[in-house]
């Protein structure tokens, strides 16, 4: 305490220093600032800095506490840490230790294996050198026998070979000894020999050849006729005739008024948006629609049965509804040419071929239906592909095709079967089938054999008795011109034109004509129309001759 003294302090004042004595780290310090204080400053200054004194001193003595107790638990967990990495990594050098034990013995054991392998590679090494080198004493022990068997052999060659020298002579002179007696050579008598063996051959080869032409001709005419009149009789449809006209019903002669309209407005729209020709007279019951394309003959039928039914006729409405027919046959055109090829068993077809094949159903051919025409050759050169061996879905192909060139709009000055080969080649169609459309009129030539079964398919479908309809006029005046031609013969007695003129048949009289003059009026009859007559097909001309004796019984 030193200078200090504690005579003149009162209970409060002890207290207050002993206090802050005890709170205080630094004890002599603040023991002596606060008799400083306290004898230099009031009562009230001393216990506000007693307060302030107890506070610091409260808070400096809890931030040395923990601080000392801090340390100690940080040093504590640095303990415990170390100590427990210390476990740790005596565990991990122990797992190590095992880990590397148990590696070193599976590779001891690995190693062994291999040498046991090893071991035993090489005993088979040594057993097969063994084998070897018995196998080489074998061989040298051969090869020594084999030289001995050489040297032989060379000795007898080499007696063979003056064998041989000594033979060649005797021969060489045998062949001059024989070729003096012959008085020619060698080389000259082999070449007759062989041109002697050439002349018999070719002899003989035109022999065979004759007589294999022969029977091909006689057999291939029969063949022929066999297939053609098997196909025909296989394939029979019906025909179909097309006319200009087309004749559209009517319940009442009140509706003629309606479709006329007024001034003729309404029968010029429809003839304007159809291009047929609307004939209005005084049939009853009944509209002439007229036109050479059946497809505008149709659109035509359709929109009036439409105008009709739905009762509104006028010009907009006209044309309204022929636009829409029109799209509705498109789709019947495209739906007919699928069903064709579905029903023939024809695949593959490009759309634009599809869209053709269903137009031909609204064109005709001398008045046969186009697509029943295209069909029936399609079978018909089927069949008779199968008769004759080839593709008989390459020949269905080709028939439906012929005639595609006739319902094209693209170069109408070119022949149709010459556009319809280019409209095969257009849209992919193989080269037989293509040249197959495009000769069946012989317009080009044909380099398949496609080719004539379609011309001949052509043929004969269109000379089917009643398959095409011509002019009245000249049909009848065919007919009439063929009978006037065998009633000019002697002896003619009736002609009668059978068959829409397919057969004549000539009738004589018997006391007038012999049988074997008969048989020579047909002849000429044939050949008189032959020259003078154009006729689809063929007539077939048939003379009867016969003797008749009557009486009557009274």
């Amino acid at each position: 305490m030193g200078r200090w003294k504690f005579a003149s302090l009162t209970g409060a004042q002890i207290l207050f220093y002993k206090v802050f004595q005890k709170t205080a780290l630094s004890g002599g310090l603040f023991y002596e600032l606060t008799l400083y204080i306290y004898y230099k400053m009031g009562t009230l200054t001393i216990i506000i800095l007693s307060l302030l004194g107890a506070i610091a001193g409260f808070a400096v003595g809890y931030y040395v506490v923990n601080s000392v107790v801090l340390k100690k638990k940080k040093e504590q967990v640095l303990k415990d840490a170390a100590l427990e990495g210390e476990n740790i990594k005596k565990e991990k050098i122990f797992q190590a230790k095992e880990k590397f034990l148990q590696l070193k013995t599976e590779h001891e054991q690995f190693i062994n294996e291999k040498n046991n392998q090893i071991q035993q590679i090489e005993n088979k090494v040594k057993q097969k050198e063994l084998i070897v080198s018995q196998q080489n004493a074998d061989l040298n022990k051969k090869q020594s026998e084999i030289d001995k068997i050489k040297d032989n052999l060379n000795h007898q060659l080499s007696i063979v070979n003056k064998k041989s020298e000594e033979y060649d002579k005797l021969k060489q002179q045998a062949i001059e000894k024989i070729e003096s007696i012959a008085g020619m050579t060698a080389a000259e008598a082999k070449a007759q020999l062989v041109q002697t063996m050439k002349d018999e051959a070719k002899t003989e080869a035109m022999s065979y050849i004759n007589d294999v032409m022969d029977e091909a001709r006689l057999t291939a005419s029969k063949e022929a006729k066999r297939i053609v009149i098997n196909t025909i009789q296989r394939t029979a449809p019906e025909t179909a005739i097309e006319n200009a006209v087309t004749v559209f019903n009517i319940e009442s002669d009140e509706i003629k008024g309606r479709i006329i309209g007024r001034e003729g407005r309404n029968i010029r729209a429809l003839e304007a948006a159809t291009g047929v020709e609307i004939v209005v007279d005084d049939t009853p019951e009944a509209i002439l629609l007229s036109a050479f394309d059946p497809v505008r003959r149709e659109v035509a039928r359709l929109a009036l049965h439409q105008l009709v039914t739905d009762g509104r006729i006028h010009p907009a409405r006209i044309e309204e509804v022929v636009a829409k027919v029109q799209k509705q046959l498109e789709d019947e055109i495209m739906e007919t040419g699928k069903r064709t090829c579905i029903d023939l068993g024809i695949h593959g077809l490009h759309i634009e071929l599809i869209k053709l094949i269903g137009r031909m159903k609204y064109r005709s051919s001398y008045g046969q239906n186009l697509l029943q025409h295209s069909r029936e050759v399609a079978n018909i050169c089927a069949t008779m592909a199968s008769e004759l061996g080839l593709n008989p879905k390459a020949a269905k192909r080709a028939g439906l095709l012929h005639d595609i060139g006739k319902v094209s709009d693209e170069d109408p000055e070119l022949p149709h079967a010459i556009l319809g080969m280019k409209l095969a080649e257009k849209y992919k169609e193989k080269p037989e089938i293509c040249n197959a459309i495009g000769a069946h009129h012989e317009e080009i030539e044909m380099t398949s054999l496609l080719s004539p079964l379609v011309l001949v398919g052509d043929a004969i479908s269109g000379a089917r008795p009643g398959a095409r309809r011509e002019v009245i006029e000249s049909y009848i005046k065919r007919l009439k011109d063929m009978e006037n031609i065998a009633l000019s013969y002697p002896g003619v007695t009736k002609t009668y034109a059978i068959q829409a003129g397919r057969e004549l048949r000539v009738i004589v009289g018997s006391e007038q004509v012999s049988d074997q003059e008969a048989e020579n009026l047909s002849v000429e009859i044939a050949k008189k129309i032959q020259d003078e007559m154009v006729y689809p097909g063929q007539v077939k001309i048939t003379v009867i001759r016969e003797t008749r004796s009557v009486s009557f019984a009274k």
